[in-house]
C-alpha cells in the first residue's frame, strides 16, 4: 500500500470512530435530558425536526441539486421515513430512557443479525457457520448486557429492553431499505428525506410542533441542539466521509466505538454502572459484530481470489 493510500485509509479511520463517539455522546445527552424531564417523545419530534431543517438550509444553501428526487419515489421515500426512520429514532430513545445507554445502543447492534436473517430467509442466501456462530455470540452478549440473568432486572426494564430489541430491526429495516435509495441518489439525499419524512410523521403522531412549546431551560435547549446537531447531522457526515475512504465493512467495524465509549461517557457523568457480567457481554457482543464483518468480507473477497488464482495458473 503507498503513502497516499495509507493516509487516505487513516482518515476514513479517523472519521468513522469520530463518528461514533458523537452518537454515543449523544446518547449520554439524551439521558441527561430525560432525567431533566423531557419525554422521549418530545426529543423524537425535537431531534428529527431540527435536523431536517438544518440539513434543507445545508442542501438549500450548498448542493441544491442534492434535493431532487423523481416523482415516482416519493412512496419509497415516505416509507424509508415515515416508517423505518421514525421507528429507529422512537425506539433508540425510548430504550435509552428506559435502560442504561450503553445496554440501548448495544442491543441496536442487534441490526446486522436481522440482515442476516433477511438475508436468508428472503434472499435465500446460505446461512454460514461463521455467522450463525456470530449471531449466536451477539444474542448471548446481549442477554447479558441486558441483565437478563437476573429476573428482578428484566422484570423492571422489559419495556425497555423490548424497545432495545424493536431499534435493532427498526436499523435492520432502515439499513435494507436505504440500500435500495443508495443506488439511485447520493447518500445525502437519502438521508435528508428519510429525516424530512420522519419529521412529517412524528409531527402527525403528536400535535405539530408540540415540543418546541414547552419550558425547557437554556441548558435543556443547549443539550437538545447537541443531540439534533452532533448526534444526527455531524456523524452521518463523518461516516459517509470515512465509507468515501474505506470500505463500508471496515467502517462498521470502526463504529463499534459508539457502545464503548457510550459505556465510558454514561459511567462518568451519569454515573451509571453495569455488574461485570454485562460488561463481559458486551465485550462479546462487539466481538460477534466484528467476527461477522469480517467473515462477510472474506466471503466477498473470496470469488475474486480465485479468479486471480485462476488467471494465474492459464498464465504458467
Amino acid at each position: 500500500m503507498n503513502m497516499k493510500n495509507q493516509s487516505s485509509s487513516w482518515k476514513g479511520y479517523v472519521f468513522v470512530g469520530l463518528a461514533a463517539l458523537c452518537w454515543a455522546s449523544s446518547g449520554t445527552a439524551a439521558k441527561f435530558l430525560f432525567q431533566s424531564g423531557v419525554t422521549s417523545f418530545e426529543l423524537v419530534q425535537l431531534r428529527i425536526t431540527l435536523a431536517s431543517t438544518l440539513l434543507l438550509l445545508w442542501l438549500w444553501l450548498r448542493q441544491p441539486e442534492r434535493l431532487k428526487i423523481a416523482r415516482q419515489d416519493v412512496l419509497y421515500f415516505f416509507i424509508l421515513g415515515g416508517g423505518a426512520m421514525a421507528s429507529v429514532q422512537f425506539t433508540y430513545l425510548f430504550a435509552i430512557s428506559k435502560i442504561h445507554v450503553a445496554a440501548a445502543i448495544l442491543l441496536q447492534y442487534l441490526a446486522p443479525v436481522f440482515i442476516v436473517l433477511h438475508a436468508v430467509i428472503f434472499a435465500r442466501e446460505a446461512l454460514h457457520r461463521s455467522t450463525l456462530l456470530a449471531m449466536v455470540g451477539t444474542l448471548f452478549g446481549c442477554y447479558l448486557v441486558v441483565g437478563a440473568y437476573n429476573l428482578d432486572l428484566l422484570r423492571m426494564n422489559r419495556l425497555g429492553i423490548l424497545t432495545g430489541v424493536l431499534s435493532g430491526v427498526s436499523f435492520a429495516w432502515y439499513s435494507l431499505q436505504g440500500e435500495y435509495g443508495m443506488r439511485r441518489y447520493h447518500p445525502r439525499t437519502v438521508h435528508f428525506y428519510s429525516l424530512a419524512f420522519a419529521a412529517v410523521t412524528w409531527n402527525i403522531l403528536q400535535a405539530p410542533f408540540t415540543a418546541f412549546f414547552h419550558s425547557y431551560s437554556l441548558t435543556a435547549w443547549g443539550w437538545i441542539l447537541y443531540v439534533a446537531i452532533v448526534g444526527t447531522l455531524l456523524p452521518f457526515g463523518l461516516y459517509f466521509e470515512g465509507v468515501n475512504l474505506i470500505r463500508s465493512t471496515r467502517a462498521s467495524i470502526a463504529a463499534t466505538l459508539e457502545p464503548i465509549g457510550a459505556g465510558i461517557l454514561a459511567y462518568l457523568f451519569l454515573r451509571e454502572y453495569m455488574a461485570w457480567l454485562q460488561i463481559l457481554g458486551g465485550i462479546l457482543v462487539i466481538a460477534a459484530v466484528i467476527y461477522l464483518q469480517l467473515t462477510q468480507e472474506h466471503d466477498e473477497q473470496a470469488p475474486d481470489l480465485l479468479r486471480e488464482k485462476a488467471n494465474a495458473r492459464s498464465q504458467s
